[in-house]
């Protein structure tokens, strides 16, 4: 495998994607467990909130109302589903960033310190989200929303068959086309922002203009990384759904009466569901550990990261921004493997 110090220089992106999965395998079983223990939290509310409102249902057939019953699962979720959610889904990127970044130095963390390191900076962390989620989406979909108003008024102003119409028809398309990639490009400007967060221990705001100064120059290969992934997202999700459509559709095809019909699509649909975990949990860590190695490359091109850490090595510098302030916290509690490396 690949150590430390071979690896802190500046990498084209096949050795950065050799790299990723040199450390998914390594260190799979951490990866794995830090991806899926949240997701697997998520899903554990929902099942049982679903299955309180289905004893609801069929304890009370008859007295309680489809409309009410749909009201009381929105606010199951708005009130539990949500918060919950973006619990998970911030101790699952925080927590498997901060796990990248120490196997990628050569540490060894348990699946509780990882999660750990998350608790003390929650709140950052989920600004951080929610300002990306801000400044990637929510600003590019309020301007085009403005956009297609006014261009939908004008269009039915003038009618769908005249000249005007059809130019403001097509304006719209363009309006939605240049929102996707506007959106993208964004996205990939702030993507290393959690990285920075997590090692260098800025504020949300510090992180997102840092890691947009930081991405410059290497946007394309992220999303190059970005299309990879999702590529094997779909064939990972074609290789399992195909099956379970085709054993799905035969049961139904054979006619058991209606119950037994509802059932088997009540299998499928939960089959569906642990498909679907199981992708998120083998997928997920893999696309944050490569924007982890597209940050430290970043640093080594434009900051010469890899000197920092020569000098951190030989007792130069106290190297703080190398594998983040908490790491000695982490090895006090006892909860870094045998391997851990000291803090620099």
């Amino acid at each position: 495998m690949t150590t430390v110090n071979e690896s802190l220089r500046p990498s084209s992106l096949g050795e950065i994607l050799d790299r990723t999965v040199q450390l998914y395998r390594s260190n799979f079983l951490l990866f794995a467990g830090v991806a899926a223990v949240p997701t697997g939290v998520l899903i554990a509310v929902f099942a049982a909130a679903g299955a309180m409102l289905a004893i609801v249902g069929v304890s009370a057939r008859g007295a309680v109302s489809p409309e009410l019953l749909t009201g009381l699962l929105v606010v199951v979720i708005v009130l539990v589903g949500v918060p919950v959610g973006l619990a998970a889904t911030v101790f699952s990127h925080a927590g498997l960033t901060r796990t990248a970044v120490c196997a990628h130095m050569g540490e060894r963390l348990a699946i509780r310190a990882a999660f750990k390191s998350v608790r003390p900076r929650f709140w950052r962390y989920l600004g951080l989200m929610m300002l990306q989620g801000l400044f990637a989406g929510g600003i590019p979909a309020a301007a085009a929303g403005v956009l297609i108003a006014v261009l939908s008024f004008l269009e039915s102003l003038a009618g769908g068959g005249s000249a005007i119409g059809i130019l403001a028809g097509f304006l719209l398309f363009c309006v939605v086309a240049v929102t996707v990639v506007a959106a993208i490009m964004l996205a990939l400007a702030c993507s290393m922002a959690m990285s920075v967060c997590v090692v260098e221990d800025k504020s949300a705001w510090e992180s997102l203009n840092r890691a947009m100064k930081l991405s410059k120059g290497t946007r394309g290969r992220i999303f190059l990384m970005f299309l990879l992934v999702w590529a094997l997202s779909i064939v990972l999700s074609m290789m399992a759904y195909i099956p379970t459509l085709i054993i799905a559709t035969t049961v139904t095809a054979m006619g058991h009466g209606a119950e037994y019909a509802t059932l088997t699509l009540i299998a499928a649909e939960i089959l569906n569901v642990l498909i679907n975990f199981a992708i998120q949990t083998l997928i997920t860590p893999v696309y944050t550990t490569g924007l982890v190695l597209f940050y430290y490359d970043q640093r080594i091109r434009k900051e010469g990261f890899d000197i920092e850490w020569m000098m951190a090595q030989a007792g130069l510098t106290e190297g703080k921004t190398i594998t983040g302030p908490d790491q000695a916290d982490i090895a006090a509690e006892g909860l870094a493997g045998p391997d851990t490396v000291k803090e620099l």
